[in-house]
Parts: C-alpha cells; sequence; structure tokens
C-alpha cells in the first residue's frame, strides 16, 4: 500500500494574509495543513473513485514564510523524512514587493533518464525546481502554467501500459485519453517527479488550459466540432477533460471569495454533517453543460497584485464557432475582457494560451484562410479552407478576426490613456507555438505593447518542422500572406509589429521580473552534464529587457 498522500500538496492560490494547498488522496479523509504552531482542515471530496481535498489556510502575517506539514487523519505524510529537498513553505505576498513571475506551456510526461531526455529533452521546469532547491535560482511569486500540462491526445508508453490494463487500446478512442480514469493517471504521471512535486509544493501557480489538455485543435470551427460530435467518444472525453480540469487545475485558481462563489465548490462545502461529498454525477453534468454552453460558466480570472494587473483568458471553451459571429472570445467572454482592462497599473499583464501576436506571416496567412474557409472565394475553396485550417493548426488569434480585431482595439485604447492612467506595458504571455520569441508592437506614444511567448517547458519541434515554422512565420509568408489577406479582403491589423528577439527552440521556463527600469524577461533551459541526467544545470538561453520609459530600446 502506497502513502496516503497521492499527489501534491500543491500551494495554489496565495495572497498577503490566506494560502489555498490542494491534494489528492488514497481514501476518503480528513487533511490537516500543520504551520506555526496552527492547524486548518478540509474533508476530502470524491469524484469517480478519487478523493481530493483543498485546504484554505487563512489569517496568515503578510510576507510571512512558514514551513507546513500535511497530515493525513492525524498522520503526518508531508514532508517525505527520507526527501532530499527542502521544506516546503508558504510565503505570503509582501505588500510593495516586485513580482517575479515564471511562466510557459507544453510539457509532456516521459521520465527524466538518458531516453527521455533524447527523445523530449530536458525537463526546464525540473531544471529550474533543482536550481531553487539548491538555492541558485530565488522562489518566483508565482508559476503560470499556459496549457498543455497534460496531452490526452499525445500519450506516452507509460500512459499507454495503464490504458491496456484496462481496455482494448485497438478500440476507439486508442491511445487516446477516453474517461476520467485515466485523466486522473495522466495527472499523476505529470505530477509526481520528485523536484517538480516539491517546487509545486512551495511556489503558488495558476493554470489555464489549450487544446491538447483536451485534443488537438480543440474548438478550431464549427466543421471541427460536428465531427467530434458525431464519434462515439468525444462525449465521454469532453465531460472527462472539463471535469477533471476542474478538480486538477482550476479550482485552485480561484481566491477564496471566488471559490465561495462557484457553483460545484458550493456542494462540496455545503455540507455541515463532516461528511465526504461525492461530486461525480454533479461534476460530469457541469462539465457536459460548460461544453454545450459556454456562457453558463467563465475558466477566466483576473489577480491584482503589486501594480500588476493580470488577466488569465479562456481561449478554448468560450470560442463562438457560428460562422456569422465566430469568435476566439464569445460575446460575454469579451464583455468580461473589455471591463478588466484598466488603466492604473504599472502593468498589464494578459495571459493567453495563444499567442496575440504570431509572426506577423503567419497572422496574415491564418487570417486569409479564415476568410477562404468562410465563402470569400468561393465554395470549393471554403472546403480547402477548412482542411488547411484543421491540418496545419491555422485557429490562434488571427484566424479569428472579430476577436483579434475587437481585442486589438482594447488594448490600444488601454495603452494610449483611454481607460485610465496608461500603464508602463501590456505585455502578452503565451505558449502553444513550440518555439519562443519577444515582438513589439511599433508605436510611437503610449504604453509598450508586447507579445512574450515561452514554449514549450518539454515537448521540443522535430527538426523539419522547426525549419517549417521558421519559413512560414518569418520567412516569404509576410509579403505573400499580406497579398493573400488583402485578396480575400481581410482587414489590416489595427498596427503593425515585429519580432524583437527570437525565435528560438528550446525546452524553456521563462522568468518575468517587474524591476524599477522596466520588465526583464529571461528563458532558461535545462543542460545535462557529464552524464548526470537526473541533476541538469539550468541555463539561460536569452535576456530581455523592456525599459519603462519611452523611447528606450529593447535590450538583450
Amino acid at each position: 500500500m502506497g502513502s496516503p498522500l497521492v499527489l501534491g500538496p500543491m500551494l495554489r492560490y496565495v495572497d498577503e494574509t490566506s494560502a489555498s494547498i490542494w491534494v489528492e488522496t488514497r481514501a476518503d479523509c480528513l487533511v490537516t495543513v500543520h504551520a506555526d504552531g496552527r492547524s486548518w482542515q478540509a474533508r476530502s471530496f470524491t469524484v469517480h473513485g478519487h478523493h481530493y481535498a483543498l485546504v484554505e489556510v487563512d489569517r496568515l502575517e503578510p510576507g510571512s514564510v512558514s514551513p507546513y506539514e500535511i497530515g493525513i487523519d492525524g498522520v503526518s505524510v508531508w514532508p517525505d523524512p527520507r526527501t532530499e529537498f527542502p521544506a516546503s513553505v508558504i510565503a505570503t505576498r509582501t505588500p510593495g514587493q516586485r513580482s517575479r513571475i515564471a511562466y510557459g506551456s507544453c510539457r509532456t510526461s516521459v521520465p527524466h533518464d538518458k531516453s527521455g531526455n533524447r527523445t523530449h529533452g530536458v525537463d526546464s521546469l525540473r531544471a529550474f525546481a533543482l536550481a531553487v532547491a539548491d538555492g541558485r535560482e530565488a522562489r518566483p511569486d508565482l508559476l503560470l502554467f499556459l496549457g498543455d500540462q497534460v496531452y490526452a491526445d499525445s500519450t506516452t508508453k507509460e500512459m499507454q501500459a495503464f490504458i491496456r490494463a484496462r481496455r482494448n487500446i485497438h478500440e476507439e478512442p486508442g491511445k487516446e485519453l477516453k474517461d476520467f480514469e485515466e485523466y486522473a493517471h495522466l495527472y499523476q504521471l505529470a505530477w509526481s517527479d520528485g523536484a517538480n512535486r516539491w517546487l509545486l509544493s512551495c511556489v503558488p501557480s495558476a493554470m489555464i488550459f489549450d487544446d491538447h489538455d483536451i485534443r488537438d485543435d480543440w474548438n478550431a470551427s464549427l466543421d471541427w466540432k460536428r465531427k467530434m460530435d458525431a464519434t462515439s467518444w468525444w462525449h465521454e472525453r469532453i465531460v472527462a477533460g472539463l471535469a477533471s480540469y476542474w478538480v486538477y487545475q482550476h479550482l485552485g485558481n480561484l481566491s477564496p471569495r471566488e471559490r465561495a462563489a462557484d457553483e460545484m465548490w458550493q456542494r462540496v462545502s455545503g455540507r455541515d454533517d463532516g461528511a465526504s461529498r461525492d461530486l461525480t454525477a454533479e461534476l460530469d453534468e457541469f462539465a457536459d453543460r460548460c461544453d454545450k454552453d459556454p456562457n453558463t460558466y467563465r475558466w477566466s480570472y483576473s489577480r491584482d497584485f503589486d501594480g500588476i494587473r493580470l488577466v488569465v483568458l479562456d481561449s478554448r471553451v468560450s470560442r463562438d464557432l457560428t460562422p456569422s459571429d465566430r469568435g476566439l472570445l464569445n460575446d460575454r467572454e469579451l464583455t468580461w475582457f473589455d471591463d478588466h482592462m484598466q488603466g492604473g497599473f504599472r502593468h498589464v499583464l494578459i495571459a493567453t494560451s495563444l499567442p496575440f501576436l504570431l509572426p506577423l506571416g503567419l497572422h496574415h496567412v491564418e487570417a486569409w484562410d479564415e476568410a477562404i474557409a468562410h465563402g470569400a472565394w468561393g465554395r470549393r475553396a471554403a472546403w480547402v479552407g477548412e482542411r488547411l485550417r484543421q491540418a496545419f493548426d491555422l485557429e490562434h488569434w488571427g484566424a479569428f478576426q472579430n476577436s483579434f480585431q475587437a481585442v486589438a482595439g482594447i488594448t490600444t485604447e488601454l495603452a494610449d490613456g483611454g481607460r485610465g492612467p496608461s500603464p508602463l506595458t501590456v505585455t502578452f504571455l503565451s505558449g502553444d507555438v513550440h518555439f519562443s520569441y519577444l515582438a513589439e508592437v511599433e508605436r510611437e506614444s503610449g504604453s509598450r505593447i508586447v507579445q512574450a511567448v515561452c514554449s514549450p517547458i518539454r515537448n521540443p519541434l522535430p527538426r523539419l518542422l522547426r525549419w517549417f515554422s521558421v519559413v512560414m512565420s518569418y520567412g516569404a509568408a509576410t509579403p505573400l500572406g499580406a497579398a493573400a489577406a488583402h485578396s480575400a479582403r481581410v482587414p489590416d491589423p489595427p498596427f503593425r509589429w515585429k519580432t524583437v528577439k527570437g525565435p528560438w527552440f528550446d525546452n524553456n521556463l521563462a522568468l518575468l521580473q517587474d524591476r524599477a527600469d522596466g520588465l526583464t524577461m529571461t528563458w532558461h533551459t535545462g543542460v545535462v552534464e557529464d552524464g548526470d541526467e537526473l541533476h541538469p544545470r539550468l541555463e539561460e538561453v536569452a535576456s530581455i529587457t523592456v525599459p519603462a520609459k519611452r523611447g528606450s530600446r529593447v535590450s538583450h
């Protein structure tokens, strides 16, 4: 029998006086957090036979660092007395302290041995964890994961072995995930490595999904959705994917106040008899409703801290796929985003898994493809456009021109001071594309508008696809894409942008630091030395400072 603690503890939402700690346990139990001579408890709840708890730790001192322990039914289960890592701590926010945020996306769950590192590269998150544990890197204030923490559609040998043990892998959906049980195992593969598990136990984390959390090209178009709905397995998959996302990722994104208002959490916390709550039927019904009617729930969220507003956008569930109203954000989501784009902050960070500012050539190609897929060149060309959209993942912001133009207008208005005092920067943080870069909008005045991409954390593109990405993004695609977009009567973007740094294709984790002279962003990768696969060295790949003063050049 293994430990009563299956996954976690994970330090999730943290502010100046409170923290949320998430765990998965082996059985129904009472989970206790001990810190500073005090204790906080929560009863587990059940989903599809799996048990979870989220403990709300409150009345902490601002700027405090408190080692903590986890107990299950009175038995200490964390930290493991054999651990090589330092104590897990709760570090509350210090008022006025400038923030450090680590972020990235796209991380496959393969072993960290020679074979795994050869096929998928070194896990940059793990290399970062080891550096923090050794004191070579300071703990960031937040880990921001921008999608594809798990790959439900492209499974590893380890995941496939689990699938084979419980069903016929040659029947639909084959090697892809089928249900909640398989999602639970996939998350266990993703989060059980010792170094990463320790890092997640002592650095607050925020998360949002992207397509591979469910399936490649998720909600790319109405045609795509109809094809999926016609399969024998999609309904179970989307319900399991959204239900497991709520449990494993979304629940910890919420502040105590937001969680208290959450309809599903109310069903967990509403018991007054101290008994565990089985949420299976209700959570499945909820997930099904969210997929069928995105207007009934919001996955996006916003946080304000120390002069920064962070807006984290759902760019998957909330899409409107109706051809006449097609949008990456539906009207309700766009209104919410509009309301949160306000001045008065030093920096406004917009976290969206899909880069808002793709390399300009690729942006034009995606805008052109959307236009012809919707009939700009006739019915036959529309069929070709839809096939191209699904074959080459042409479903970023540029392929949803209604949303791109609306968000560009809102962003420009904020940067020009039309929504209160303009911030120093409006910065889009993204992943998804499996290469990293920094781009900036060409502006003479107002806030800098920047796109900073970090992808992948651990899932590099094959070299042939790297070449193809460069050609599509930066080569002849720029003038040809613009000409094609004009021929399909696609409106010009309201501004131009250019790549300041990149692209590079290493496995990376980026670190954003708010400093007096501007935003400094560094990208880090893991390097194996002397054959020591399990202890890679963290190495800086690139460093860029976006200066606070207009007129100063970006330095790197």
